[in-house]
Formats: C-alpha cells, structure tokens, sequence
C-alpha cells in the first residue's frame, strides 16, 4: 500500500513539473527565442507600426514610431485632422489636448516618468537586472481557456502626485509558446485610478525573422464596453526615420517685416 501511495504521489509531481519546472529567466528566454533571439531584439534601433484603431465604433488610421534613442509618436487621423499622444524627444512630452486638439507640453512629473521608459526599447525583460528590475513568477493562471504564466516586472518607482510610487506590471506568457498575451498594471492617476488597465496581445505574426502581435485591445479589465482595438496592417523593423517628427512645433512669430 505505501508502494501503491508512493508511486501515485509521483505520477502527480510528474504531471504537473511541466507548468511548475520554469522559471522566470527560462520562460523570459523562451520568449526571446521563440520569438527571434535576443541578440536580434537588443539589434533593433526602431519599429513602425502602421495599423487602425477601433473605438466608439470609429475605424481610425494609426500610426506609432518607438526607438532605441527613447523617441515615440503615436499619430492618429480623426476626420482629416492629427491628433498626437507620447511624442517625445527625449527631454520634451508633449501631444493634443482630447477637448481642443491643441498641441500641449506635459507637465514635469508625467515627462520625467515617462524617461524611465527610455531603456525600455524593444523590451523591459532584456537586461532587466542591468536595469535594477525585479522580476518574478507568481505561477500559474488560466486566461480565457489559455494556460498562462503570471510574472510580476517591478521596475524603479515613478513620481505620482509628488509621492514615490511602485512602478508595478503583470505579463501572462502563454505556457507553450512563451508570448505574452495579457499586461495588467494598476492605473495611478486620473479618473481611472485604482482601476486596472489590461492589454490583451493575439494574432502573432513574422516579420523579417521576430514575431509581434498584430493584434492589441486595450481596455479596463473586467469592464466591458470601453475598449480600443488595435489592428496592425505593417510593421517596419529598423526604418529611416525623420527625427524632426519628435520636435514640438513652437508657435511662429510673425514679425511686422513678416506680414
């Protein structure tokens, strides 16, 4: 009968050492390799993406850069008209205004959190311990019918309202392909604070040898309704890119020798 309990007792261990055995530096590699290699993401200088936001039930052309330097845009057409958010050029945040469309500078705090960002590019997993993150496997989670690995990214804590706060996400890698298809992190600010913000990732595809969801729906997890779809139509590894796209467009003087 000990027999019996001994052998039952290792036919369960065994079943269930696939999901337990990881790690997070070897599902972290994982993703890295199944996705590329590391040594071609770390190769990467900038990414294009060219795709449509769905949102309200309004299809609209999206456009968003992200480089090594730490520049971003996002650019998006609303009826002829730009509207930017996340333009930056390394020292100046700036983007329209939702009410007026007017191009605004951010504040002091939102620009200085966002430079954490810059040695995030393409991935904040790559050389995240060089980076002073902290990472770790909190286990095993079932989403939508997919097994998952839940892994908690700490990185250095950002300013918010003038207090120093933890600066917390949580990626599920999906167990057999190592991708990760949702983030979650806890709004800080404004009047989704408390809430949390949920990015789901799908339809992964190649590109020029690395594989990228082309597929995101943003939206606030387990409220329905309020979501953003968007959809990649291309991406572009390592383009030509024109840096005065970053530059806030300063108001022009017109001089009395100018009319």
């Amino acid at each position: 009968m000990t027999t019996m309990k001994t052998l039952l007792v290792a036919l369960l261990i065994l079943a269930l050492a696939p999901l337990n055995a990881q790690t997070a530096d070897e599902i972290i590699n994982n993703y890295f390799e199944n996705t590329g290699g590391l040594e071609n993401w770390k190769n990467l200088n900038s990414i294009k993406f060219n795709g449509e936001l769905n949102v309200n039930q309004m299809v609209l052309p999206i456009e968003m850069i992200q480089m090594k330097k730490g520049n971003t845009i996002t650019k998006a057409n609303i009826q002829g008209q730009d509207f930017f958010k996340d333009v930056f050029d390394g020292e100046t945040l700036w983007g329209s205004n939702q009410t007026t469309m007017a191009l605004e500078k951010s504040d002091s705090e939102t620009t200085n959190n966002y430079k954490n960002e810059m040695n995030d590019f393409p991935d904040p997993f790559i050389d995240y311990k060089e980076k002073g993150y902290v990472v770790e496997l909190i286990g095993n989670e079932t989403i939508e019918g997919t097994e998952t690995f839940k892994i908690k990214l700490t990185k250095e804590p950002i300013k918010v309202d003038g207090v120093i706060t933890d600066d917390i996400s949580y990626y599920y890698f999906e167990s057999e392909n190592f991708v990760p298809i949702v983030i979650e992190k806890e709004m800080k600010s404004g009047p989704g604070k408390g809430m949390v913000l949920q990015l789901k990732y799908s339809d992964y595809e190649e590109v020029d040898g690395m594989y990228f969801a082309f597929s995101i729906n943003q939206g606030v997890k387990d409220l329905e309704g309020n979501n953003m779809m968007i959809s990649m139509k291309t991406i572009e590894l390592n383009p030509e890119i024109n840096m005065t796209i970053f530059d806030f467009p300063e108001a022009t003087v017109i001089t009395e020798e100018g009319k």
